[in-house]
């Protein structure tokens, strides 16, 4: 019995630092996850609602219209843009966590995009209340790009992720580590 117990505790042990990578790859993927959520959340209710709504990353525990948007935040907010012709209120749609399960995670990418009425992205230089400005992509192909990365990566244990926004209103999850290819599908272009 205790021969037996001696390998349960060498198993064990040999077994954490995998244990421990996979755990904090699942709780970057749950970032990546939310934040991709939200911005097909943001895209859908602009095609719902035929009006422009903007996706913001946010420090803010944002509940209303008012919070700051921010290239890093730790959090996420969708709400309407409001038309310049009337005086409608801007309607706030939901919100979202990115790095609750550990404050170690990182999200860089722009503070604001726009979704005009049919999906696509937009420029706006004043899409509401401290939302920022939402500006369109230059690089080729023309795309807006969300890193999600440990402020403290392991270098071989930790799996960074990219979500992408094409021009054209496409959202993706990909591998920033690979190429897009016929050998590498989760690759980032």
């Amino acid at each position: 019995m205790l021969v037996t117990m001696v390998v349960m505790g060498l198993l064990v042990a040999l077994s954490m630092p995998a244990m421990s990578a996979w755990i904090r790859n699942s709780r970057l993927r749950a970032a990546s996850d939310s934040l991709q959520d939200g911005i097909r959340l943001a895209q859908a209710e602009a095609l719902r609602r035929s009006h422009q709504v903007v996706f913001s990353l946010t420090d803010d525990k944002p509940t209303t219209t008012t919070y700051t948007a921010k290239s890093n935040g730790k959090n996420w907010a969708a709400k309407t843009v409001q038309r310049v012709s009337t005086t409608e209120p801007i309607e706030f749609i939901e919100a979202g966590v990115l790095s609750e399960l550990d404050s170690s995670i990182t999200v860089t990418g722009p503070k604001s995009i726009c979704f005009n009425s049919i999906g696509r992205l937009v420029a706006n230089d004043a899409p509401g209340t401290n939302a920022g400005q939402c500006i369109l992509p230059t690089n080729t192909p023309p795309m807006q790009a969300y890193d999600i990365t440990y402020s403290d990566a392991v270098a071989g244990r930790d799996r960074p992720l990219r979500v992408t926004v094409a021009l054209g209103g496409q959202v993706r999850l990909c591998d920033p580590a690979k190429t897009l290819s016929s050998d590498h599908p989760d690759g980032c272009p």
